[in-house]
């Protein structure tokens, strides 16, 4: 099989031939003058999509979620997160090098929310001795799992309650609206800011965008310049989300049930436990089986996966079709046989 079936993440996916046609015909200016029209009209379109007053393009959703950090808190301030969140755990600790901002990270629970009792109780009183608490962060999804809406309203009505912002790193955000057959905006309605990432599963080469206030873009356009996000002709790149946001979204239907065949059809190996399967998530706990042995197998026959230790996650994502998993399962279940 000459295909490389890549399940590491969706991070994987390949611009489409239309997507690059739609790309190369773009009109294009210099975004840091405010002037390329792909630019403005992605920014346009995620503001109005998510309900939002504005939207900044940005490179990626690390960069996001940091001018979102910078925007939202002053050196000295802290915000609250989860300990295996995105932005806590895998974006360099970018928040507290370039914004002396402070995390206060809390465990996930198991269904990916935080409990906003323990979050309560990590709220820092108006003391000298503390860090001033002014953000929560939250991640949809988490791990794959699908923050039910009922506690993104409970915890918007919390945080208003405690005087503390709302951000939400919305790098799968989609996936949860698929999951949830809602709209966006139910969601972003409840977040003062939302970071949605376009280069995942909706298979844009490069790209997030930042929503939220104006006063709020505004302060994290100044920061994106500052950091040297200031682009030129990224138009190009722009342009390649608005095909995403228009043309891929209802595909992660298909993600999500290939990941969902996925997990059945491994379950039935003995020496498989599934750990959870949500939206186009996987992760398994393999028994009794050197795991790096497992791993290198399926690399000698196509497959890449990625995992830790016993654990091991597997990512469906619009490169990957129903055909391609039933390869998948049939050599998981050749190495058991082993």
């Amino acid at each position: 099989m000459n295909k490389i079936i890549e399940l590491r993440s969706d991070t994987f996916t390949m611009p489409s031939v239309q997507m690059k046609e739609y790309m190369f015909n773009a009109q294009v200016g210099d975004d840091v003058y405010g002037e390329d029209p792909s630019v403005n009209a992605l920014e346009d379109k995620m503001a109005k999509l998510t309900n939002k007053e504005a939207a900044l393009f940005t490179t990626s959703g690390t960069q996001a979620n940091l001018l979102a950090m910078l925007s939202h808190c002053q050196r000295g301030e802290e915000y609250i997160c989860g300990q295996d969140s995105h932005i806590f755990k895998y974006e360099g600790g970018g928040s507290s090098v370039l914004g002396g901002i402070s995390p206060q990270p809390i465990e996930f629970e198991k269904d990916g929310t935080l409990d906003l009792n323990k979050v309560y109780k990590k709220i820092k009183p108006n003391d000298f001795h503390f860090a001033m608490t002014k953000l929560l962060c939250l991640e949809n999804t988490h791990d794959g799992k699908v923050l039910p809406l009922s506690y993104l309203q409970e915890a918007r009505k919390f945080t208003q309650d405690k005087n503390l912002l709302l951000h939400l790193d919305g790098a799968r955000v989609f996936n949860a609206v698929i999951d949830l057959g809602i709209d966006i905006k139910d969601i972003s309605v409840c977040f003062d800011s939302m970071s949605i990432c376009i280069s995942k599963g909706l298979g844009a080469p490069v790209g997030s965008v930042l929503v939220g206030s104006k006063e709020f873009i505004n302060k994290a356009r100044r920061y994106r310049k500052m950091i040297g996000g200031g682009l030129r002709q990224s138009g190009y790149l722009a342009a390649a989300c608005s095909y995403a946001i228009d043309n891929n979204i209802k595909d992660l239907e298909k993600d999500h049930a290939n990941a969902k065949k996925l997990a059945l059809e491994l379950s039935k190996i003995d020496e498989i436990r599934i750990l959870s399967n949500d939206t186009n998530m996987v992760f398994i706990e393999v028994l009794d089986k050197n795991v790096d042995i497992l791993i290198n197998y399926l690399k000698n026959k196509g497959i890449n996966i990625s995992g830790t230790y016993e654990e091991l996650r597997l990512v469906t994502h619009r490169d990957v079709s129903s055909e391609d998993i039933d390869y998948v399962i049939k050599t998981f279940k050749e190495f058991f046989k082993k």
